[in-house]
């Protein structure tokens, strides 16, 4: 607008006052050369979420998801419970996804979501110090001195503080914790369902049965892929097994080469590269 108002402007202060008439819609229009592409408004592409916006302490769960802007709480219901929180985009991406099953006759219900580094040191050193029993009803405080050892039981299901990828707000746990009970009735319905449409809305699941290292199958967990795979790749750049500390325990973390062989070692297909 200021180029044309200039250029009227111009044109009138040549020819004088009793010169021809301007005829707007004749009058040369200005033209705009930019390299930045143009987008209608309702298709303006949000935010880049590249790794660079995130961080190691991020990864690392060292944050609280209640009052961390990029979270939002879970709905209950969509959850076993209330004080879930999930990142805005997975949460986005899940309720789609929840629309879209439920309109099959599937209910997905979200049993556990965001554990930040305390909650998941919580859970950890319980298991640890043996005020709770692992699979099988055993106390690991009393039958497995040895720390590595102790570690890699802990390791067949929860992961050290720090390493979780329920760190991030991109993972969800659905429905039940145990893998049999995917394997008939609703349980396998859920599955199956999973298996056929939960790419379509950017989830994986990520601890997949015959991988060589890493966490045992879960048929429960699932990952969205969109923000998480950026994750696992700040992960495999930036995380050092020397951090993972500040736990009962946490000297196990160098001697089993967590970062290799849990953070990462998950289903291929989740890694988006």
């Amino acid at each position: 607008m200021l180029y044309l108002t200039a250029l009227i402007l111009s044109f009138i202060s040549c020819i004088g006052n009793n010169g021809p008439k301007v005829n707007m819609d004749q009058a040369p229009q200005p033209v705009i050369v930019t390299d930045t592409p143009i987008y209608p408004l309702d298709s303006m592409p949000g935010p880049d979420k590249s790794i660079e916006q995130f961080t190691v302490d991020y990864i690392m769960g060292h944050f609280d998801p209640a009052t961390h802007p990029d979270f939002e709480e879970v709905d209950i219901k969509y959850a076993d419970r209330e004080g879930l929180f999930l990142r805005k985009d997975t949460y986005e991406a899940f309720r789609k996804m929840y629309n879209h099953a439920a309109s099959d006759g599937i209910r997905l219900q979200i049993r556990s979501a965001t554990r930040n580094f305390n909650y998941q040191k919580g859970i950890w050193e319980a298991k640890w110090n043996g005020t709770k029993l692992i699979e099988g009803g055993e106390n690991l405080a009393e039958t497995t001195p040895d720390p590595k050892e102790r570690a890699l039981k802990i390791l067949r299901y929860s992961s050290m503080p720090g390493t979780s990828r329920h760190h991030w707000g991109t993972d969800i746990d659905l429905n039940n914790f145990e893998n049999s009970w995917f394997e008939k009735g609703d349980g396998l319905d859920i599955y199956n369902w999973l298996k056929k449409h939960a790419a379509e809305y950017g989830f994986c699941q990520t601890y997949t049965a015959g991988r060589e290292h890493g966490y045992l199958e879960e048929r429960w967990h699932w990952t969205y892929m969109p923000v998480s795979s950026k994750l696992t790749a700040l992960a495999k750049q930036e995380l050092k097994n020397e951090m993972i500390k500040g736990f009962s325990g946490s000297e196990a973390a160098v001697m089993l080469d967590v970062v290799k062989y849990y953070v990462l070692a998950i289903n291929q297909e989740c890694m988006g590269e």
